[in-house]
């Protein structure tokens, strides 16, 4: 999962009925997810950007934060999450991506992170990213576009 599809967890938006439907099926064993470390930074610095733009008051944003840390913290120990470390290997594969693509080097690190993975499916609310995936082999989900697919997981 890209850090735009996991921050819907934890900010209303369009998908999030479908990530929190990942979320649950996690919780109940039959799904695991994965993303990259970097994803916890990506997801809180979101959440402090919805709080200073005022789309959040700052309790609703502490709430999101630590909820997102606890639920982080509860799931992996479930087994039902898998956080990946930011490694070398995967942020050289990710460098021809940015030139290919014209992706950031964390866009790319999702990508690179996924595939070596092999995950079944690439989860991002970033159609520039989702496009990106798709053609680097993925089977790249909106949990905006596709939510049903998302359910068929």
């Amino acid at each position: 999962m890209d850090s735009s599809a996991v921050v819907k967890r934890y900010l209303a938006e369009d998908g999030a009925d479908a990530v929190d439907a990942l979320y649950h099926r996690a919780e109940a064993g039959t799904i695991r997810l994965a993303f990259s470390l970097w994803n916890i930074g990506e997801v809180l610095r979101a959440v402090a950007r919805a709080q200073r733009l005022r789309w959040i008051s700052p309790e609703e944003a502490e709430s999101a934060a630590w909820t997102f840390v606890r639920e982080t913290l509860k799931i992996r120990g479930l087994g039902a999450l898998r956080t990946v470390p930011v490694r070398g290997d995967l942020l050289a594969k990710a460098v021809p991506l940015l030139f290919r693509h014209g992706l950031s080097q964390p866009d790319g690190l999702q990508i690179t992170t996924c595939k070596d993975l092999r995950a079944d499916a690439f989860v991002s609310a970033d159609e520039r990213l989702t496009r990106a995936a798709t053609a680097e082999g993925l089977v790249a989900l909106s949990p905006t576009a596709d939510a049903k697919r998302l359910e068929s997981l």
